[in-house]
């Protein structure tokens, strides 16, 4: 069996279109359907339904692209023990929440990239909603979310890891001196918060709603910086992962509020589609992404 007619069937299943699989490959579109025919007639199956101008696996299609990835797997890793990791090239499309984004393309992405000099990376910050959209239609490798856990068979996990989240103000405020603090007071402070709609603001607007209280925050922004930087000033208090206050914490500039009866379960999730192929230079992005934004 030539393994570049598996290669076309991965093509084929991953982007639903004989044609924009053609595209891709740089084939023509009749040498792309030939090759999934010689490959039908190997396996002596049909791989592929095609009605109209949808395609669609079949069960003994699904079947074999489980084994066409554990193909690829064993040819990466095989190519990976002769080659040298500068051989490794190929664009990578990474979507995730915008608050991973800085520390992931943090000083360590030097090394990244004198490492693999051949790979180019492509981030999107973007919600966990579009991020999948991007991820179903193939428009993104892989995500990185930071929302509820989400398991679903349709994707694998790569890694995973809960998230601790706090309110935080300014550490010499008053309200960091408390010793406990109810969350219907902290609502009334002025509140500096990630935009609408955006996974831990969201989580935390539905607790809040269970417990008839709602959010008119004095700032909506993006970024995380900005918002711990306008924190440590003074203007407000806000909500943020750990990870995110860690260093004005640590530096005395901020400090975490004891608000009681107010958990929220946060998970950061390093996922892609089942039916992606993982080429070798994703991944080496994966393996990057894990060494920078896991710690178990």
């Amino acid at each position: 069996m030539d393994l570049k007619y598996l290669i076309t069937f991965v093509q084929v299943a991953e982007l639903n279109s004989f044609t924009k699989a053609a595209e891709k490959l740089r084939f023509s579109q009749s040498t792309v359907s030939a090759q999934i025919k010689q490959l039908e007639r190997e396996l002596n199956c049909q791989l592929f339904e095609r009605i109209g101008h949808t395609v669609v696996l079949t069960q003994r299609g699904r079947e074999v692209l489980a084994y066409a990835h554990q193909v690829g797997k064993l040819t990466r890793e095989l190519k990976e023990t002769v080659q040298d990791a500068k051989a490794v090239a190929g664009h990578v499309r990474l979507a995730m929440a915008d608050s991973l984004c800085a520390s992931l393309l943090s000083r360590h992405f030097r090394l990244f990239r004198e490492r693999y000099p051949g790979i180019t990376l492509k981030v999107i910050a973007a919600g966990t909603a579009e991020m999948f959209r991007l991820l179903n239609h193939n428009e993104v490798d892989a995500i990185l979310t930071l929302d509820n856990h989400i398991y679903n068979t349709e994707y694998v996990i790569v890694r995973e890891e809960k998230v601790s989240m706090h309110f935080v103000a300014r550490a010499d405020s008053p309200l960091a001196q408390a010793a406990s603090l109810s969350i219907q007071e902290l609502v009334r402070q002025p509140l500096l918060l990630t935009e609408k709609g955006m996974s831990y603001r969201r989580l935390m607007e539905e607790k809040l709603a269970e417990m008839f209280l709602e959010v008119q925050p004095v700032l909506e922004a993006g970024g995380t910086d900005l918002l711990c930087s306008l924190v440590e000033q003074g203007v407000g208090v806000s909500f943020l992962p750990d990870y995110v206050t860690e260093r004005g914490v640590e530096a005395g500039r901020l400090a975490r509020l004891p608000v009681n009866d107010f958990d929220i379960e946060i998970w950061k999730q390093l996922l892609y589609h089942r039916d992606k192929w993982v080429s070798p230079q994703m991944e080496s992005v994966l393996r990057y992404c894990i060494s920078r934004e896991f710690h178990s």
